[in-house]
């Protein structure tokens, strides 16, 4: 009776969903940073990518301080730049999946380099000269030739996870590609299955054959557990463990048991294995600039961050980090789970030596004194060497600082402060200095490198809100969260993502905790039974992405944390740190995840609709329909989409959306009364309640319902292939190795490979939104929550040297980049030199553009026509409600970018507007040109900002003239014979040492210094006061010279 209801209350049309990453003006995709720096030795300038304002920052840095000289708007999220020739460099924009061509002279993007999916470097070498692009979500390198990019020239495949950071021989003849998720050479046996028909995956970690006789789970300290089980716990479940392949070539657990005959020996099939099974653990991929072959470097790290070539070995210097994953229990792992390593690579033989970069730790103890924290190493994200190579010098994105190490590799001295999260970093030889790039608070410092301090830091834009300024260093900050200085959350958790690792943090010794408060089941008859509590022993956990999970409680594959404020025990127990954070360091941490945004979806069209010709390579059957390790043929999203949802029951009397809910994958946030779906109250902090499940085929009876928006960031993990790049897959413990071989499990009820293809392919292109939504009275199909997405379209890029003869390809991305931006999908700009100048346009509804001047608009036809060659013009697909501020005003003042830099104001500093202050005692006088002179100013009211430019217009022409001030207004007619009215009284200070002439503008402008205003004595603008402005100039009455005064100005500051 139940199965008649369910499907005929199926039959109802649901509502469509949209991500809601819409009216946003800044979506924060938590991309990394690669190679963000670059210096020009000849020209002496610095080059910055500015991620969140989607620039690249030029600084000159002829003198002692960097000093900012322009900015070039490119794509979305920049996070790397490489100089190529005297006035061009590259910059790599992540989200955009595209490389903008500056050109340094016209202060302008010139040409837009189409890439694969997430490009990440860009390395010229070989010869003739070539682009090298590593693409980390593609997996793979593409080359161009810089001359002629509009499509790759050669795509060479890279056999592992994520290749990003990029170097190459001194002589140029090869290429060196850091692999960022190598993996670590470790993998999960299966034994955490339950054995019913819903998932069918070997429980060898339970076979009697086995190093334990198949105890389950085996103890970690010879025939003992550490620390020993607490009394009066129940049996704990059985589950999957963790082996490591050692330097022999072995599978070891941390019991020194031996799995080898079971993962790759003649016993393989015992885990659902082909024989000879490896895991590739491919660190560096070495590439031949003339022949494209590629070899490998193996062994090194988990996560490879940074790398760079020495400069006289030539050996290749690695920096990253390595866990220890293989480590069962939390109270074994706390604080030493992951060590800070520099892998250095010999270019000839590709031998490798692995070095530990913080030889202060011992890793004894969890905790050491503060002062012993601060020498340590965190997250390392850039390395460089100084010319003779005998130095090298390594930033810590979490520990906030500068490592310095000698031509071996080995620490020495003490680590160098710098800002707030040092990413990239840049060597000036000649100079005796290094510059690094802050990513979180956006700034760059200088390090004398004699000294081994910081001597300056320059800050530059920064549109982030606070709650990202504020709330990142929780993620993030090693020194301040953890008790040896050198892990965070973001040790694992990396970039707010995942190390795609399992990790068995339970804890023999812990309480079995209560289920029962949570939404089990959604209360929806089949599926609101078999549950039970929390064992301590839970087996091993994949890292879970922190992308868009506030509001998405509870946590932890079990559902077992009722809210962020659930993992507080982590960062002593784990971290090793002194103390939780306090209540509010919560607050501050869950606003900035709040902030996190998944990426537009790879596999989507361009319109955010689901692909149905999807090609599926690397996806292969498992011998359900075809012999295991058939290629599977591609598969049409949508009609995946059909089969996911009602009246498709493809799980006994359950569609797949009654569990995994539309647009995120996870459970409802509601429960079911007997007649409808109703809200499911929230915690006492507002935590949601998304719906557990006991019948995933889990020994663990009580698991939280996945999302599935990251689907196609797991994949890489294929039991059919000999050689795989992820020892860690799908499901809770990583155990179910691909998308095929889940959904080939008898509790799903497809007809052939054709079928499968479909529901990967809907896997794959799940992430986006944009999809159907249940509804309350559907017990099938469930209301799901909201989910923070991103238009697939989003960060697109054209740029139009002539739209008459645009190809046509490109010309259709024009025209649907216009057709989403009418429907609000999404937003658009234009950026580009138009008469000499930067321009920036953004998009309104009806070919309407809205310019950075407020009084023009133009329609597509009149902005198309701006584009040459010699000046083209950059369309760009952004987040709706990005578009003002990405295209016509920068920090959101209002006032537009071109009408600030027209009045002297910075477009870049939200204080600094173009007309500062009110004018008083006026009209002035008429002048011999029979103008009344008009005081004015630009540039911010906040006194600490030191930034007021003071201009006197509609002088005579070719008039001389200075500025006066005075914190007292007053009135006195024609002072000293003058012609004029001075405005101000009692202690005038005169700026005469800035005398201008008015030329043929009749202006004269001069910017002063607020902390040395001349009066006697002088003095600084203080916030809370007023100052009175003026200006003083020659004039002429009747043929006879006589002088004048321009109307008061009166500024408040801040």
């Amino acid at each position: 009776m139940l199965n008649f209801t369910l499907t005929a209350l199926a039959l109802a049309a649901p509502p469509v969903v949209a991500s809601t990453a819409a009216a946003q003006q800044l979506v924060n995709w938590e991309t990394a940073h690669v190679s963000p720096i670059a210096f020009d030795a000849a020209g002496q300038r610095l080059f910055v990518c500015n991620t969140p304002d989607a620039r690249l920052e030029v600084f000159d840095v002829s003198g002692s301080v960097p000093v900012r000289l322009f900015d070039v708007p490119v794509g979305l999220d920049p996070i790397s730049v490489r100089q190529r020739g005297a006035n061009e460099v590259w910059v790599v924009n992540s989200i955009s999946d595209s490389i903008s061509v500056v050109d340094l002279i016209q202060r302008s993007v010139v040409a837009t380099v189409d890439t694969a999916d997430e490009p990440a470097d860009v390395i010229f070498a070989g010869s003739p000269e070539r682009a090298f692009v590593s693409c980390s979500q593609a997996n793979l390198v593409q080359v161009f030739d810089p001359a002629a990019t509009a499509a790759p020239l050669a795509q060479v495949p890279i056999l592992g996870e994520e290749p990003r950071a990029m170097a190459k021989s001194a002589d140029g003849s090869t290429v060196y590609v850091a692999v960022f998720e190598s993996g670590n050479g470790s993998t999960v046996l299966g034994g955490g299955l339950d054995g019913s028909s819903t998932l069918v995956l070997p429980n060898v970690v339970s076979n009697p054959s086995g190093p334990y006789g198949g105890q389950n789970p085996p103890p970690n300290s010879g025939t003992n557990f550490v620390p020993a089980m607490r009394p009066g716990n129940p049996p704990p479940p059985r589950v999957g463990l963790i082996v490591k392949k050692n330097a022999a070539g072995q599978w070891m657990d941390d019991n020194g048991g031996d799995w080898t005959n079971f993962v790759s020996g003649p016993q393989a099939a015992q885990s659902g294995r082909v024989v000879g099974w490896d895991v590739t653990d491919h660190d560096v991929a070495v590439i031949d600039a003339a022949t494209l072959g590629v070899s490998y470097a193996d062994r090194l790290m988990n996560l490879n961050m940074a790398l760079a070539v020495h400069p006289v070995s030539g050996d290749i210097t690695v920096v990253g980090t390595d866990s220890t994953n293989e480590v069962r229990f939390e109270p074994n792992l706390n604080g030493v789970f992951l060590r800070v390593v520099m892998g250095i690579v010999d270019e000839s033989t590709l031998g490798v030596a692995v070095l530990d970069t913080n030889p202060h730790l011992t890793y004894q103890t969890s905790t050491v004194p503060q002062a012993t924290r601060d020498l340590s190493l965190g997250d390392p994200r850039g390395i460089a060497w100084t010319s003779d190579g005998a130095r090298g010098y390594v930033t810590g994105m979490g520990s906030n600082n500068v490592a310095v190490f000698n031509a071996a590799g080995s620490r020495i001295g003490t680590p160098i402060e710098v800002g707030e999260g040092p990413t990239g970093i840049a060597i000036d030889d000649a100079g005796g200095r290094a510059f690094v790039v802050n990513k979180f608070d956006a700034s760059v410092s200088t390090i004398d490198l004699a000294a081994a301090a910081e001597v300056s830091r320059v800050a530059f834009h920064d549109p982030s809100p606070l709650a990202i300024k504020v709330g990142r260093k929780h993620l993030y900050d090693t020194h301040a969260t953890s008790g040896l200085g050198h892990v965070s959350c973001a040790s694992c958790h990396v970039d707010a993502r995942t190390d795609r690792l399992g990790w068995d943090l339970g804890d023999p010794a812990g309480l079995v905790e209560d289920s029962g408060a949570q939404n089990l089941g959604m209360n929806l008859p089949g599926l609101n039974v078999g549950f039970e509590d929390f064992h301590p022993m839970k087996g091993p956990m994949t890292t879970q992405t922190f992308q868009d999970i506030i509001g998405k409680e509870p946590f932890h594959w079990r559902g077992d944390r009722d809210g962020l404020a659930g993992f507080l025990p982590a960062f002593e127990g784990l971290q090793g740190d002194d103390a939780t954070p306090s209540v509010a360091e919560v607050d501050e941490f869950a606003a900035f995840l709040g902030t996190i945004h998944f990426p537009p979806n790879p596999y989507r069209n361009f319109d955010n609709t689901l692909p149905t010709d999807l090609p599926l390579p690397g996806h292969f059957s498992v011998g359900r329909f075809s012999p295991a390790g058939t290629p599977l043929p591609n598969g049409n999203a949508q009609n995946g989409l059909n089969r996911y949802t009602p009246p498709t029951t493809l799980d006994g009397p359950f569609a797949c959306v009654t569990c995994h809910t539309l647009p995120t994958g996870m459970g409802a946030d509601v429960r079911f009364n007997g007649s409808q779906y109703v809200p499911f109250p929230e915690g006492p902090n507002g935590e949601k309640h998304h719906a557990l499940v006991s019948v995933d085929g889990s020994t663990n009876k009580a698991i939280k319902t996945a999302q599935l928006r990251s689907s196609y960031k797991k994949v890489g993990a294929d039991f059919t292939q000999s050689s795989v790049q992820a020892g860690f897959g799908f499901l809770h413990d990583g155990s179910i190795p691909s998308l095929a071989f889940f959904l080939s499990s008898p509790a799903f009820e497809f007809q052939g490979d054709q079928g499968l293809a479909n529901m990967i392919a809907f896997m794959l292109a799940f992430g986006g939104s944009d999809l159907p939504n249940g509804s309350a009275s559907n017990p099938l199909f469930p209301p799901g929550t909201e989910s923070q997405d991103t238009h697939a379209g989003v960060g697109t890029q054209v740029t139009i040297a002539d739209f008459a003869t645009l190809d046509p390809a490109a010309a259709a991305l024009v025209a649907g980049m216009r057709s989403e931006a009418d429907l609000s999908r999404i937003g658009m700009v234009a950026r580009g030199v138009v008469g000499g100048l930067p321009r920036g346009a953004a998009y309104s509804a009806g070919a309407s553009f809205q310019t950075d001047r407020a009084a023009e608009q133009l329609d597509f036809a009149a902005l198309m026509a701006l584009a040459t060659p010699a000046t083209p013009i950059t369309l760009m697909a952004v987040p709706s409600g990005t578009e003002v501020r990405l295209g016509i005003d920068r920090d959101l003042d209002g006032a537009f970018d071109r009408d600030e830099l027209d009045g002297g104001s910075d477009p870049a500093n939200g204080n600094s507007v173009p007309d500062l202050g009110q004018n008083y005692c006026g009209p002035a006088v008429v002048n011999s040109a029979g103008a009344s002179a008009v005081m004015s100013a630009s540039g911010s009211r906040v006194a600490l900002d030191n930034d007021l430019t003071l201009r006197a217009s509609l002088l005579p022409p070719g008039s001389w003239g200075f500025f006066v001030t005075s914190r007292t207004q007053g009135f006195v007619q024609g002072p000293g014979g003058s012609r004029g009215n001075l405005c101000i009284s009692a202690d005038v200070a005169r700026f005469s040492l800035q005398v201008q002439n008015s030329g043929s503008a009749r202006a004269i402008s001069t910017r002063i210094n607020l902390t040395l205003v001349p009066t006697n004595p002088p003095q600084s603008v203080l916030a809370g006061q007023s100052w009175n402005f003026q200006a003083w100039y020659r004039d002429s009455f009747q043929g006879q010279p006589t002088s004048n005064f321009t109307d008061g100005l009166t500024i408040d500051f801040e």
